[in-house]
């Protein structure tokens, strides 16, 4: 199975590697563009502090819990942090997941947090 073959699902079940291989899956939103997976998450989460060590990723297609749906799919990670790949993904955001992306934005900078999140691409490997 080839990372096109996801499609573009509501959640991917994200998995990352932490130093001792053992890794570790997370659910999260996604949105497929141009043949790669774009997510939305916090700055200094323990997923992107993985991806910043090893930026070797799997996913799955999932549900709201991160059960698997579909085949695993080996792929590659980066991390953008630019103030114009944020925006780009606040847009990719909202255009897919419409009233419940702009609830969570909401939500980000009334917590105080907004600025502190990162769009994650995924590539395949």
């Amino acid at each position: 199975m080839e990372l096109k073959d996801i499609g573009d699902p509501k959640y991917i079940a994200l998995e990352t590697f932490r130093k001792s291989g053992e890794g570790v899956i997370t659910p999260v939103w996604a949105v497929a563009e141009s043949g790669k997976l774009y997510v939305w998450t916090g700055l200094n989460s323990w997923k992107v502090k993985r991806m910043r060590a090893n930026p070797r990723v799997r996913l799955a297609a999932s549900d709201v819990r991160g059960n698997p749906e579909s085949d695993w799919v080996e792929a590659h990670a980066v991390i953008l942090d630019t103030p114009d790949e944020i925006e780009k993904q606040h847009k990719r955001l909202t255009s897919k997941y419409g009233l419940m992306a702009h609830a969570m934005n909401f939500l980000a900078r009334f917590r105080g947090d907004a600025a502190d999140h990162v769009s994650v691409e995924i590539s395949p490997a």
